[in-house]
């Protein structure tokens, strides 16, 4: 009777232990069979400087803050050529410029090669791209598309919906968001997880800020950068014959919005621009700009008080427009909490490269100087991202491509260069990650006028060479001066750390692919065609 019981014991025991198992494997079933929604937004040259989870005297980003907030803030995020078209060619690729073929903004994305969202459709995924695309081929590989044609316009852009080109009444902000969240209602799969690109056209150049942003800041002083009167003393050529200077190159009609030049009293062309505005659009910018227009006429300043006065309007412009971008990723959020999807949706807000503001006297992007190099990054995963962490080790553009595929549970093809952050994101800094990274700007000569240069960085040092029609080197201790005032290189002290650097610069080149064998790809607009 006693081996009965223990017989019997026995068997219950093993059906409970097989029950577990089952249960074990059902639970990893589901959640293999459950992958993450993704939502991936992307604004176009929003400075990290811009945004109060990085700093907050400049402005205050309280929805662009709750990602951060509720997920993780990357503090040494940085791009591998700091440029629009050619960013976001390494986003959807996971590959440096020199490998998928995109290095300046003249080129035209070959969207037969792989990409991210191609691998994600495998994977059973529903991919959609809505905004800024600026590739100058059609998109490939997404079940829906809504993107603005070139660089798009602030009021009343045209957007083409999947080959059909439309114009819509309103703010390109506003618009994209209302696209977004279309498409997250209305035209998704619900069956699907689905991975939306939402790329926004703000805050890029020339600004334009939404009519109800139109007087935020008109009371408000804004002191420039410690540096902003950069005279370059320590810095080779590129740094002084750059074409960026808010003084030189802050063009009174395209960037400044005056329609008569000040100086010469001639037309600056930009009363056509705002030839796309409707009567009531026109009449609320007007309202606002023709006083602070005529103010500046009236004051008849001259020299530094003029640079000044330029650097206002630009701050103030600029930062019109991330207010807008903050809006709509508020109202992102909210649907997404409202409508029960946040609990599985990761969100990642970053830009498609940092931009300078009055740092050096610039006010655009290109070098790898800190402010343009890197990149505002946050992202949220409930339940495996831990709320206000803050990573400090450093990734970059060609990281998204591997991550998203990661997270969906496919294998990431050899041919990506990136490494997933999924670890980084779930368990924090303490695992083995790369310690140096690698970058390279190609297009030159060009607008702007940045010249060709490569380098590394890593946490405490950075080596720049800049090539092509000179042959200069210049090397920045970053821990000294983050403000990379003071280049080291050759100087008595320095020659352990350049040798070093040098080192594991061409190391990189060599790991990543980026030979001279390649030399005649570098050359800018070689492909190029005119926009559509």
């Amino acid at each position: 009777m006693i081996a009965d019981m223990l017989l019997n014991y026995l068997k219950i025991m093993k059906l409970t232990l097989l029950a577990g198992l089952a249960l074990m494997f059902f639970g990893c079933n589901q959640e293999t069979q459950s992958p993450p929604n993704i939502i991936f937004i992307m604004a176009d040259d929003h400075a990290y400087q811009a945004m109060s989870c990085y700093d907050g005297s400049l402005n205050s980003t309280p929805n662009i803050d709750r990602i951060a907030s509720e997920g993780m803030l990357f503090m040494n995020s940085y791009v591998t050529n700091s440029i629009c078209a050619p960013s976001r060619a390494v986003l959807l690729t996971g590959k440096y410029s020199h490998m998928n073929g995109h290095f300046t903004n003249g080129h035209k994305f070959d969207g037969t090669q792989l990409t991210f969202p191609k691998v994600l459709q495998k994977a059973g995924y529903e991919t959609a791209l809505i905004g800024k695309w600026h590739l100058r081929s059609e998109p490939q590989s997404f079940d829906y598309w809504n993107v603005l044609p070139g660089q798009g316009h602030y009021y009343n852009p045209d957007f083409i919906e999947m080959g059909e080109k439309k114009r819509h009444t309103g703010y390109v902000t506003t618009l994209t968001t209302d696209f977004a969240l279309d498409y997250l209602q209305n035209l998704r799969d619900p069956e699907k997880p689905f991975c939306l690109l939402l790329h926004h056209k703000a805050p890029h150049g020339n600004w334009k800020p939404e009519e109800k942003y139109l007087h935020l800041f008109d009371d408000a002083k804004i002191d420039p950068p410690d540096n902003f009167f950069d005279s370059y003393e320590t810095r080779g050529s590129a740094a002084r014959q750059q074409e960026m200077d808010v003084a030189k190159h802050m063009y009174w009609g395209r960037y400044v919005k005056l329609s008569v030049d000040p100086e010469s009293g001639d037309s600056t062309g930009f009363a056509e621009q705002l030839g796309r505005f409707n009567e009531e659009q026109l009449a609320a910018w007007n309202a606002s700009y023709a006083p602070k227009n005529a103010a500046l006429f009236e004051a008849g300043l001259e020299g530094k008080e003029l640079t000044l006065w330029k650097f206002e309007r630009l701050m103030k412009d600029y930062l019109r427009c991330v207010q807008s971008v903050d809006d709509g990723v508020g109202r992102v959020l909210d649907y997404l909490e409202e409508s029960g999807l946040d609990e599985n949706t990761i969100v990642i807000y970053t830009s498609d490269q940092g931009v300078y503001l009055g740092e050096h006297g610039w006010f655009d992007k290109r070098f790898m100087y800190e402010e343009s190099h890197r990149m505002p990054l946050v992202m949220k995963y409930p339940g495996k991202i831990k709320p206000g962490s803050i990573n400090e080790n450093m990734v970059l553009n060609i990281d998204f491509a591997p991550t998203f595929i990661d997270y969906a549970g496919a294998v990431i093809p050899e041919e990506i260069q990136g490494e997933s952050m999924r670890q980084l994101l779930e368990n924090g800094e303490n695992i083995e990650w790369r310690d140096a990274v690698y970058y390279h700007y190609f297009e030159f000569p060009s607008i702007h006028m940045v010249k060709r240069h490569y380098g590394v960085r890593t946490k405490r040092y950075k080596l720049i060479h800049f090539y092509h029609d000179v042959d200069e080197w210049e090397l920045y201790d970053m821990e000294e001066d983050p403000s990379e005032m003071n280049n080291i290189f050759g100087k008595s002290g320095s020659e352990g750390i350049t040798e070093k650097l040098t080192e594991k610069l061409y190391e990189l080149k060599s790991a990543y692919g980026d030979t001279p064998e390649l030399e005649e790809l570098y050359m800018p607009y070689k492909n190029r065609v005119e926009d559509k």
